[in-house]
């Protein structure tokens, strides 16, 4: 949530600022605003809205702005409504020679505003950000000319999380820049330097970057950075450098983000598994699942967010299938706090896209704690999740941009799948000759995957049949019911259609009542074993009036006639089923939010990286 990004140099910052803006909107975008150093002093611009907003507010009050130093940021509200008077920057002090972009949430923001206060700070916003603005400006005031060494007593008083950019009247070339718990990067070229939420926002001017730990503070210059730790001591970081080109971060023709990533599924589940897969078997070894470890593991916790639990919800059915150990897919969140059992022969596996989700990170520090051995299933290289972690499996997905994840989702369910067959295989519950079929198969993977999206055009069609329904339900038993959760995910979050997902068998207890007359359901039938009882469950819906859209596979042999639409999908194993039933039920989905004039990429009130509570 929330995206910044700041830039020194010798250039003119505001169109670097700008660009960086569009890129991180993904993270948040409710508000935006930037603080640039100016011949007049320090001048703030901010707005409520998308960048465009920004960019149009700049062009009318800007009066020919040109700046070689400033920060900028993009908003998802937390506290305090989306505003002009909430959006960040935040300035601090009666002068107002201190401005401060701030992604998090600081806990104890109410018992510092309150002494501030009463040090006769005068607060604009219903933000915690401001309450940062002007304890920087309290401590800096005559009290220490180093803007580093203020902001280092600065987040000493700060609980919660934080990612931080600070200038200062006094330092008109100078970023300073912090973070605990939110990511943050410093982009070096020659002669600038720039900080950024994102990778995806420094790219354009550089590709070598280092990442901030936790408690660390940055001093970012034209032509040095230098980081501190908590203690004031200069570390060295290493210099890191992107490896994926800029075009993977750009539309490419298409109109939307998602569908372009929902084409590149093919390529992100290809990319996951063929570096795994050698003389046809799983090789993990490089990322500490050794065979010994899989051997003596007595229980598998699968722990994530949103679409990466409905991953976690596949593998949990895979893996106890496969493997007959013991497994469960826990919501983070709830992981967390609720004292879970945790033994010291236990697997926690986290997912997640971004490797900064902040209950996923909690949940994985509480399992370590435990003694449990944490491997990242993440797609983010380099993220706090994959760094903090045992072992870690990167997906290899490219950057993903829209909000609703898709080609991320797909890859991690590979992931899993090859976590499956490594298991079965290191515990003796499939033969060197099952291995070597499951590795063919998952060879296949990617271009069953590609089979199943010339769907496209039907599911376009029949997404503008069904449009403007209020509600829709998904229905399955087994792997599908946990496909069905991510295919209802998918259609709420981008059309803001209520749908539900609900096992197949479940349904007559209660929820039934709510089909009526052209209620749409979607129902999912690829466990041959379960092709006659989720017939079942379909007559029952049908016989009260809803019109049926069944996603199966091509030996389907129960009764068509029941169903007004099907959509057949390639023949694939069946545990490796939702990796096909999802593709179209992403399309229904994203054509859907086309049909109603949706903001696709950008969904109302939802951001790509949750990195707090």
């Amino acid at each position: 949530m929330c995206g910044i990004v700041g830039f020194t140099g010798h250039d003119n910052a505001l169109p670097v600022l700008i660009k960086g803006l569009y890129s991180l909107e993904y993270r948040g975008y409710d508000s935006a605003g930037i603080a640039a150093f100016t011949k007049d002093g320090l001048r703030v611009i901010k707005t409520v809205g998308r960048i465009a907003n920004l960019e149009e507010k700049i062009r009318e009050e800007g009066d020919g702005l040109s700046c070689t130093c400033g920060i900028g940021h993009t908003r998802w509200a937390t506290h305090g409504g989306p505003s002009d008077r909430n959006s960040h920057p935040h300035l601090g002090g009666t002068e107002g020679k201190i401005a401060v972009v701030h992604n998090g949430i600081i806990e104890n923001y109410m018992e510092l505003r309150e002494r501030l206060e009463a040090h006769g700070y005068v607060f604009q916003s219903e933000t915690d950000t401001e309450t940062v603005a002007h304890l920087v400006d309290y401590l800096h005031t005559g009290k220490q000319e180093d803007l580093a060494q203020t902001v280092l007593q600065a987040v000493q008083r700060l609980r919660g999380s934080y990612a931080l950019g600070v200038v200062s009247m006094d330092n008109p070339e100078e970023i300073v820049a912090a973070r605990r718990d939110n990511p943050l990067v410093i982009g070096l070229a020659d002669g600038e330097n720039m900080i950024a939420s994102d990778i995806t926002a420094i790219i354009g001017r550089t590709r070598n970057y280092i990442i901030l730990d936790d408690n660390e503070v940055a001093v970012v210059r034209p032509e040095s950075v230098t980081v501190m730790n908590e203690f004031g001591d200069v570390v060295e970081k290493k210099v890191q450098t992107v490896t994926w080109d800029m075009s993977a971060a750009e539309k490419g023709g298409y109109e939307h983000f998602m569908i372009k990533e929902i084409m590149e599924q093919p390529k992100a589940v290809g990319d996951t598994v063929r570096p795994r897969l050698q003389n046809d078997a799983v090789i993990f070894e490089e990322n500490g699942l050794t065979d010994e470890r899989l051997r003596d593991i007595e229980h598998i916790h699968l722990v994530a967010c949103g679409s990466a639990l409905h991953a976690g919800m596949v593998g949990k059915r895979v893996i106890e299938s496969m493997c007959r150990i013991r497994c469960t897919a826990e919501v983070a969140s709830e992981f967390r706090y609720e004292n879970p059992i945790i033994g010291k022969k236990d697997l926690c596996i986290v997912i997640s896209q971004s490797g900064e989700t902040a209950d996923t990170l909690a949940a994985m520090r509480l399992a370590k704690q435990a003694g449990a051995f944490t491997i990242a299933v993440v797609n983010v290289v380099s993220s706090t999740i994959a760094r903090e972690a045992d072992g870690v499996l990167y997906t290899w997905a490219g950057p993903e941009i829209s909000v609703a994840t898709t080609k991320a989702y797909s890859a991690q369910l590979a992931a899993l799948y090859m976590i499956s067959v490594k298991v079965a295989r290191v515990r003796g519950l499939i033969s060197i000759g099952d291995e070597r079929a499951l590795c063919a198969e998952l060879q296949r993977l990617p271009t069953c995957i590609e089979q199943t999206l010339q769907c496209k055009e039907t599911m376009q069609r029949i997404a503008t049949l069904y449009a403007n329904r209020a509600s829709v339900f998904f229905l399955g038993r087994g792997l599908d019911y946990a496909a069905a959760l991510e295919a209802s995910l998918k259609l709420k979050e981008i059309s803001y259609i209520h749908s539900e997902a609900y096992a197949a068998g479940e349904l007559k207890h209660g929820t039934i009542s709510l089909i009526e007359e052209g209620t749409l359901v979607v129902a999912l039938a690829t466990q041959p074993a379960l092709f006659e009882k989720t017939v079942s469950n379909i007559r029952e819906v049908v016989s009260r009036g809803a019109v049926v859209v069944l996603v199966t596979t091509d030996d389907f042999t129960g009764d068509e006639s029941v169903c007004q639409h099907i959509v057949r999908l390639p023949k694939c194993l069946s545990e490796f089923s939702a990796s096909l039933s999802i593709i179209p039920l992403q399309l229904l989905a994203y054509y859907i939010a086309v049909e109603r004039s949706c903001d696709v990429d950008k969904p109302r009130n939802l951001a790509k990286s949750v990195t707090v509570e």
